[in-house]
């Protein structure tokens, strides 16, 4: 007999339509159950929450939403975050215990109305990217049996992949979040770093450890990270940092791709010409693709397994290493008893030494709005990682490994498939702080790619319509100058954390001058109305208390006042003193000032 939601896609959409038609929570979980005896895969989770107790959850949760934004909403957490009366393995037998509370992150989710069905596999102890390092049956790759399913977030992936639930939890020190999206088609959500808080989470190295976010769309993964985001007094590690709603992406930004020689695609010309036809959407898009050697970066990974990094994770499990070493994956065991080689002043060498990379890569950084590179440099099959488990894991890390150490967010998403259908991924990567910005352009770059959902053989969702407006804690800005998007100054307004929110005209009562000075940069000129012209600018919203720090930065004779938009909206934006237009050239007939500087570019 068919089941009557068994068509049902569990995005966050879908599900709300599904509960406004009638539908209950517990005949969602009733279906996800079904899905999951259906799967027929022992290695995905390895506890399920007692259904009769969820049920009585769902209930619970009342017959409406109440603006909650994930109201019955399933999902699963990864075996290495604490939730309530389920054991925590860390995918080891020997260490589990009873979570006697959730996780801060689990807490936050189920308060926002989502429902916790079970815990999954992960590489042991979240050590991996591959996925095989555990004692359980090994989840199987969503798009291909053959290749690992990537780690150590291996059975969250596998499950949003497989459609089993809404999304899932994960974690990502080195690239668990990121690796495991990749090789099953779906989207990884890497926070910046304190973003959601960790405690509850067993640690693998406390200082760079985060909760990353598995889900079938960038809307739906950032919607899960906005519900858990926010400070923690209770966890040291914790960061007070603002999470930014959700919009249009520039029209212009700046790419930072690694340079020919330094990009690695372990021999395999598909993953190449893969990530090649996402670089060609991204122009599309409107991004210049900035060259950088990403040779420093790597050397900033060398240091994940080579000092004080790898004694942290030592630290994280000290007691039970030296106590039970035998219970521990002997791969897991030969990685993080190698910290014994190391002593205080080496561990304090290598801080020194990411101290200095981190300034030196501060440059580069500045110069473009965000990374983007290959999630992995190719798939890879199991039997290729059993034959050579260290190796081809340090490969899976090229591009991952340097993230977290630099402080920096990041974001996985399908990229161009590939002709033989096996899995290819992109990650956009920017400064902490940025993770919606990352967000716009990669929900983008997924929909562009036309990669198949998972196993599900769907396309990526379009981007949501989203009204063009600021939030409550914004103020909007017109800029007419070098501040519009991919321009020289627009830094100024992105690293305050503004954001795009459209292209609009001026009514037609401004000038635009080109002032005098060693800089090149415009005057806008209110004038009589029908004396002047529409002339083009950006919308950005900025955050109500960087406002008054950008304005102190704004030189005379330039000042901010209210701008009259051709839409009737009032803004406030650049303006110029009438003074300052006696020697300028009046520049209005180009209709903005990025058509001027195409023009003098082109003489």
């Amino acid at each position: 007999m068919a089941r009557p939601l068994a068509d049902l896609t569990l995005d966050l959409a879908s599900l709300r339509t599904t509960y406004a038609s009638g539908v209950s929570p517990e005949a969602v979980l009733d279906e996800v159950f079904a899905r999951i005896e259906e799967c027929g895969d022992p290695g995905i989770f390895i506890s399920l929450a007692e259904q009769d107790a969820l049920r009585s959850a769902a209930r619970a949760l009342g017959g409406k939403s109440d603006g909650r934004p994930l109201w019955g909403v399933p999902f699963a957490v990864k075996d290495n975050i604490d939730v309530a009366g389920l054991e925590t393995t860390c995918s080891c037998p020997g260490f589990a215990y009873r979570a006697a509370e959730d996780a801060v992150a689990v807490a936050r989710l189920k308060a926002a109305g989502g429902i916790a069905v079970g815990k999954t596999n992960l590489d042991q102890f979240a050590t991996g990217l591959v996925g095989l390092r555990t004692p359980y049956p090994v989840p199987r790759n969503a798009v291909d049996p053959a290749l690992v399913p990537g780690g150590s977030s291996s059975g969250s992936a596998v499950a949003v992949a497989r459609g089993l639930v809404a999304f899932a939890l994960g974690t990502d020190t080195a690239g668990s979040g990121r690796v495991p999206a990749g090789l099953n088609n779906i989207v990884g959500l890497k926070p910046t770093l304190g973003a959601i808080p960790t405690k509850g989470v067993v640690p693998a190295c406390k200082t760079i450890d985060c909760v990353s976010v598995f889900a079938l769309s960038v809307d739906d993964a950032y919607a899960v990270f906005s519900a858990m985001a926010g400070f923690e007094q209770a966890d040291p590690f914790s960061r007070a940092f603002r999470t930014a709603p959700l919009g249009p992406p520039p029209p212009r930004f700046r790419v930072g791709v690694p340079t020919p020689s330094t990009r690695s695609f372990g021999g395999d010309p598909a993953a190449e010409a893969a990530y090649e036809a996402t670089l060609a959407d991204v122009q599309a898009l409107g991004g210049e693709l900035v060259e950088l050697d990403f040779e420093p970066f790597f050397a900033v990974a060398g240091l994940l397994y080579s000092g004080p990094f790898v004694a942290e994770r030592y630290e994280a499990l000290r007691r039970f290493i030296e106590t039970s070493p035998d219970e521990i994956h002997p791969v897991t065991r030969l990685i993080i008893e190698g910290a014994r080689r190391f002593d205080a002043g080496q561990a304090f060498g290598g801080l020194y030494e990411l101290a200095a990379m981190k300034r030196a890569l501060s440059i580069p950084l500045g110069l473009v709005d965000c990374l983007l590179v290959p999630t992995y440099p190719r798939p890879r099959t199991a039997a290729e990682v059993l034959e050579h488990p260290v190796g081809l894991n340090s490969e899976f890390g090229t591009y991952t490994n340097f993230v977290n150490l630099m402080d920096l967010c990041a974001l996985a998403v399908p990229g161009r498939p590939r002709p033989d259908g096996l899995p290819a991924g992109v990650t956009l990567i920017a400064q902490a702080g940025a993770d919606a910005r990352i967000a716009v352009i990669g929900e983008r770059l997924h929909e562009m790619g036309g990669t198949p959902l998972g196993a599900l053989g769907l396309p990526a969702p379009a981007a949501p319509e989203r009204a063009p407006r600021p939030a409550p804690d914004e103020i909007e800005i017109v800029v007419v100058g070098a501040h519009l998007s991919g321009m020289a100054l627009n830094g100024e307004l992105t690293r305050l954390g503004a954001r795009f929110l459209r292209i609009a005209d001026t009514a037609d009562c401004y000038r635009l001058y080109a002032l005098p000075g060693k800089v090149a940069r415009p005057g806008l000129v209110r004038v009589g109305d029908g004396a002047g012209a529409a002339i083009a600018t950006e919308v950005w919203a900025l955050p109500s208390d960087k406002f008054g720090p950008f304005v102190a930065g704004v030189p005379a004779p330039l000042g901010v006042g209210t701008l009259r938009l051709a839409d009737g909206s009032t803004a406030l934006g650049f303006l110029a003193e009438a003074v300052a237009t006696a020697d300028a050239e009046d520049i209005t007939r180009f209709g903005g000032w990025r058509a001027y500087q195409r023009a003098r570019a082109a003489a």
